[in-house]
């Protein structure tokens, strides 16, 4: 029965999808969230004149007067004067000062008894008076003190005896709260006899302020009550407003004072409408809608990214808000409206595509909003579409002031499109026009830059000139590795070509998989000559250590790069492809090695042998660790034909499916494919056998040879291909025996 119950709730699970439904959870607050602002925003109508209901701490929008004189009754200011009331009244306390000093007077007298009765047993260690003498509770007594008392003379510890409970007892006397309990403590040496020694002085004192506790209890009731009937005392407070006093200016943040006097004025409620309300949440709920489906067709994997999710929600709040109090009926302030720098926010720190599709969500808003002024949606519109075509993933910063700049021209090419010959314009119209295109252009510029660094750092988005900066060679990091391991270095760079083109072949962030590449290995730096590719003698360090501590010290280089690209500040998304190119793999040729040595009875634990991982998750990753461990195989199998380059490739590839290190990382078949074609393609023009040609000695046809990695230049005749664990492939040093196969 009860292996019975888990399987059905599995069951359950499974039959309602409740594992999904706990993965989308979190999205569809968010979408709630979201349609919740969009609905209240599109429904909520902007005040005219002086009725504005605002909350304390909000920013007033413009400035309110009173257009009369005013008297009205205050509860901001009754409940003020009710709290300062309320605050005189002290805190209550009953003192039971007789009855905790008896039973503390009482508690001392019988616990120095059975303190003497400790003392006097001459057959007991000193260690076990210590220990009986610590265990009586209510002296509560530490070893230095029951040193004092066991090295005390029977005299001395006769005048303890006595002064302790008449010292208590003139403490007690006194009213003792918890929060004056340290005050009687430290006067405790006031009340002790004179006639006492220096020892038994600080013997006695210790143990009376063991003893000592409060005897008047703080009573909440009574308090509260008295307070309670000075709050009912207190008469409510009028406030007045006279004609023409400001009430609050534009840009003041409200305080309570000023929300209840804009309430008493006229509050927002009567511009809420039944209506209103039905057709901004049918236009919201369908715009909404339509956005979520575009968005789900264009970034299929935006609901395994919480990040992005949060990003946008986040910044089209603050964007409606803002378009909200900036698209009304005025003249100028529409067109000041920074919609072309959202559009390259989220074009920057996710993609075009979903960029064009939220550019497209606010053209229909901003038509809701302003039904009768079509020009300033194409004005908007148009901008921001250049700005997002302009930035692309701005991996320049210069991009951004040309983005700024092609705002600019196209704003001005949408006013002359929508107004031009511009008949009734004024010369001074025309300059405020140009001044307007201008500043929104410049505004675009300057919002887009700060928010793309400020909003990548909140977000943790790895944004691309991140990636560009991390790629230069200048960075210390890669200095180092190409400075302490110059064959890791050549490795990586292998490496990152490889895991470029087939990131950018099934459309991922090829960028970012090169930069991973660069500093995936930067561990090995620590302990550059334990791996092969840095070894150039010859001679292998592991022939001198034992298989486990070879695996631990391969293994290790892992966290030696975590721990470097924390102490360099390198961005989470590059840590993943330090922490995850190797996955939970095992270091198979070391472990196998541990096995034909073992005796047989001391069994060879596996997850010694095996990397802390985590799994790829996620489609960069996992095409760096297969750039990885094809490329070290490759390089140490040295094929001769493009079948047996083939061969082993699927191989390699076959294994990590098989294996299910590739499980989390949301490859397709489909792309799976697609990365073994483009390695095949890389790998063959990098690793293809080569002509030697004759000395001057030996004059004869050319031999077609494969190249070796051997220091000395020289290949082995005949070949046996050595090993390189895929999963620590370049981490095997040449001078060890390898199995002929190639270890999964």
């Amino acid at each position: 029965m009860p292996e019975t119950i888990p399987r059905l709730w599995q069951r359950i699970r499974r039959a309602l999808h409740l594992d999904r439904l706990q993965q989308l959870a979190i999205p569809l607050l968010m979408l709630l969230s979201l349609g919740i602002v969009l609905i209240a925003l599109l429904a909520w109508q902007l005040p005219y004149g002086s009725r504005l209901l605002l909350q304390p701490g909000d920013i007033a929008p413009f400035t309110v007067v009173a257009p009369q004189h005013l008297t009205y009754e205050s509860q901001v200011l009754t409940e003020q004067a009710r709290e300062r009331a309320a605050q005189q009244v002290p805190e209550q306390y009953d003192l039971e000062e007789a009855t905790v000093r008896r039973q503390q007077v009482a508690l001392a007298s019988e616990a120095l008894a059975q303190a003497s009765e400790i003392r006097a047993h001459a057959d007991d260690t000193l260690i076990r008076k210590t220990d009986d003498l610590m265990a009586i509770a209510a002296l509560n007594i530490d070893a230095e003190t029951v040193v004092q008392v066991l090295s005390l003379t029977d005299e001395q510890w006769a005048q303890v005896v006595r002064e302790v409970p008449i010292a208590l007892d003139r403490v007690m006397r006194m009213e003792i709260r918890e929060t004056t309990l340290n005050q009687a403590r430290r006067n405790v040496p006031n009340v002790i006899s004179s006639a006492l020694d220096d020892v038994s002085s600080d013997v006695a004192i210790q143990l009376v302020r063991n003893l000592i506790r409060p005897n008047s209890f703080f009573n909440a009731e009574r308090t509260e009550a008295l307070r309670a009937e000075a709050r009912a005392a207190v008469a409510p407070q009028f406030a007045t407003l006279t004609e023409g006093e400001t009430v609050i200016r534009s840009g003041d943040k409200a305080t309570p004072l000023q929300a209840e006097a804009l309430a008493v004025l006229s509050g927002l409620q009567s511009e809420w409408d039944f209506w209103t309300v039905v057709r901004s949440t049918i236009f919201g709920l369908l715009v909404l809608a339509l956005t979520m489906v575009a968005l789900a067709r264009v970034r299929r994997r935006l609901l395994d990214n919480p990040r992005e999710q949060a990003l946008m929600l986040v910044v089209t709040v603050i964007w409606l808000l803002a378009a909200k109090f900036m698209m009304v009926n005025h003249p100028w302030l529409p067109f000041f409206y920074p919609l072309a720098a959202y559009g390259m926010l989220i074009a920057v720190l996710c993609d075009l595509r979903s960029a064009q599709v939220l550019i497209t969500m606010f053209t229909l808003v901003l038509l809701y909003m302003l039904p009768g002024n079509a020009a300033v949606v194409v004005y908007q519109t148009v901008g921001a579409t250049a700005a997002i075509l302009i930035v692309g993933r701005a991996e320049r910063l210069s991009l951004f002031l040309w983005a700024g700049v092609g705002v600019t021209a196209t704003n001005l090419a949408v006013m002359v499109a929508m107004f031009a010959p511009f008949v009734g314009y004024s010369s001074t119209m025309v300059v405020e026009m140009l001044l307007v295109v201008v500043i929104n252009g410049t505004l675009t510029a300057a919002i887009a830059l700060i928010g793309y660094f400020l909003l990548g750092n909140l977000f943790g988005i790895t944004t691309p000139l991140q990636l560009t900066e991390l790629s230069r060679p200048t960075h210390p990091l890669l200095r180092q590795l190409l400075l302490k391991a110059s064959g890791t270095y050549h490795h990586t760079i292998l490496v990152s070509n490889l895991a470029e083109r087939a990131a950018a072949a099934i459309g991922a962030d090829a960028l970012l998989v090169r930069v991973g590449a660069y500093y995936h290995d930067i561990g090995k730096t620590v302990r550059p000559y334990f791996f092969a590719e840095n070894i150039l003698d010859g001679s292998s360090p592991h022939e001198k250590l034992d298989p486990l501590t070879s695996a631990q010290i391969i293994i290790s280089h892992v966290k030696d790069g975590v721990d470097l690209a924390q102490k360099y500040k390198l961005p989470e998304r590059i840590q993943d492809f330090i922490r995850e190119h190797h996955g939970r793999s095992l270091v198979k040729y070391f472990y196998l090695q541990a096995q034909r040595q073992s005796d047989g009875e001391t069994p060879v634990d596996e997850a010694d042998f095996r990397y802390p991982g985590p799994n790829p998750r996620s489609r960069e990753t996992a095409v760096l660790m297969l750039a990885d461990t094809c490329e070290a195989a490759v390089r140490a199998m040295r094929p001769a034909s493009r079948e047996e380059l083939e061969m082993i490739v699927d191989r390699l590839i076959d294994e990590r499916i098989a294996s299910g290190e590739l499980n989390e990382s949301n490859l397709t078949f489909r792309e799976l494919q697609i990365i073994k074609d483009v390695f095949l393609h890389v790998l063959q023009g990098v690793h293809h056998p080569r002509i030697r040609y004759p000395d001057n000695a030996r004059a004869s046809a050319p031999e077609i040879v494969a190249s070796a990695p051997f220091a000395n230049g020289v290949s082995p005749a005949p070949y046996t291909p050595p090993l390189r664990d895929p999963g620590g492939v370049e981490e095997t040093a040449p001078a060890i025996n390898y199995p002929a196969a190639i270890d999964g």
